[in-house]
């Protein structure tokens, strides 16, 4: 990414952060074929220091497209963005821009056991379904779980360093920045509620 310094996040806090709130990611590597990319869902493994760590799966023959566990692999997480247009400027400034929050991540995937795989899918599920009031778990029907569950293999992937960016108009005076915030809001072609959002809560607005 552009190296633009007042943009640059370092904090791995906010790293974690990034990635529980937007748990879809890209994952690139570069192998003896060229590159690759595959998407998948990823859960953050919680601790209390800075290391950055997930799980995820891939689907078979991914594994092997990507020489998982072979190589360096960069993970990209992308959270709220959206085109910010200059005619909320209310000045002169003619050039518009995109607001986003970014994040690469770079690391050596551990390729997991059948067995943690399997447990890794099993969390994995559990994580987004108990947000619904009749979650689902692969304990239902575990036999046909697991025999699902052999056509993935499981990754570990703890980062270890990562290049990411958090550019939400930092740049701009208050006035602009509340425009800006206000144009999102509305419902405009380019509304973008969740980046709004996340405009408010870097300048440190309280929550509504």
């Amino acid at each position: 990414m552009r190296h633009t310094p007042s943009y640059v996040l370092t904090d791995p806090l906010e790293v974690k952060r990034l990635i529980r709130e937007n748990p879809w990611a890209t994952i690139v590597s570069n192998t003896a074929n060229g590159l690759v990319a595959s998407h998948y869902p990823v859960v953050l493994e919680e601790s209390a220091d800075d290391t950055i760590s997930v799980v995820s799966h891939v689907g078979r023959p991914d594994e092997k497209l990507h020489e998982l566990g072979e190589h360096e692999m960069l993970m990209i997480i992308q959270g709220p963005h959206g085109y910010i247009s200059p005619g909320w400027y209310a000045n002169d400034e003619l050039v518009p821009t995109w607001n986003h929050v970014t994040a690469h991540l770079y690391g050596v995937p551990q390729i997991l056991s059948d067995a943690e795989n399997f447990e890794v899918l099993d969390g994995l599920v559990d994580h987004f379904e108990k947000q619904l009031p009749e979650p689902v778990s692969l304990s239902i029907d575990e036999q046909q779980s697991r025999r699902i569950a052999k056509g993935t293999v499981g990754i570990r992937f703890v980062v270890t360093r990562f290049d990411a960016r958090l550019k939400l108009s930092q740049n701009k005076t208050p006035e602009v920045f509340d425009r800006i915030v206000a144009a999102l809001e509305t419902d405009g072609p380019f509304a973008s509620p969740a980046l709004a959002a996340e405009m408010r809560r870097v300048r440190g607005d309280a929550p509504a």
